[in-house]
């Protein structure tokens, strides 16, 4: 079985943060489609969050045991599985990482799932309330920080 993982999964091997210098938020985002992915990256890179990618949930949980992972943000409907059963599967990897669900699409449960922001809200506001999560979550404001 092949993995197939986007390049800003490379990306984040190159560009790990070095000793003394700002440390964002590590984001990492699941999404099968790849335009939707790459637009959504780049929202979050321009926001102040480093984010991680993977379009298939194995690939998800790859990254997830080896990244210093704050947050992950996924969508609902994807290939061979859905956001919910792959909250449970992040969960036995790493239970403290929040799992928050990204989609026009609200799932018949919630188990696993630490929030829900639905996919029409405009891009300020989920921004907001990504930050918010990661505030909460991971003790980060949302923006680059020293170390």
């Amino acid at each position: 079985m092949t993995l197939k993982v986007p390049l800003c999964h490379k990306e984040y091997v190159l560009a790990r943060p070095r000793p003394h210098r700002s440390v964002k938020p590590l984001i990492l985002c699941i999404e099968d489609n790849e335009r939707y992915l790459w637009l959504r990256k780049k929202v979050l890179e321009r926001n102040g969050f480093d984010v991680v990618c993977a379009t298939t949930g194995d690939g998800a949980l790859e990254i997830l045991a080896e990244a210093p992972v704050c947050l992950t943000l996924s969508d609902h409907m994807l290939r061979g599985t859905t956001g919910v059963q792959l909250a449970k599967r992040m969960k036995a990897v790493k239970p403290e990482v929040p799992v928050v669900i990204y989609s026009g699409r609200v799932p018949e449960t919630m188990q696993n799932v630490d929030a829900f922001i639905n996919k029409d809200e405009p891009t300020e506001e989920f921004v907001k309330l990504l930050r918010d999560l990661v505030r909460r979550y991971c003790g980060l404001g949302g923006r680059a920080r020293a170390t």
